[in-house]
């Protein structure tokens, strides 16, 4: 589990946003709505819940409050 802060990788967004899976699941209307990752597969649901509060992306520093 990462505690404090994420190095972003560049190589692994462009991936993500652009892989034929993505593509396939948007395009066909296959996704769940969000919350059913609880439904679909608990253990990654709790996994990625307390990574996300755990961690913090170098962006988050520089987003500015209003």
């Amino acid at each position: 589990m990462k505690f404090g802060i994420r190095k972003p990788s560049l190589k692994k967004s462009i991936a993500a946003r652009t892989s034929v899976k993505r593509y396939a699941r948007h395009s066909l209307g296959l996704k769940a709505p969000r919350g059913f990752g609880w439904f679909t597969n608990p253990k990654k649901a709790l996994y990625n819940k307390v990574y996300n509060k755990t961690s913090f992306s170098i962006f988050d520093i520089f987003k500015f409050r209003k």
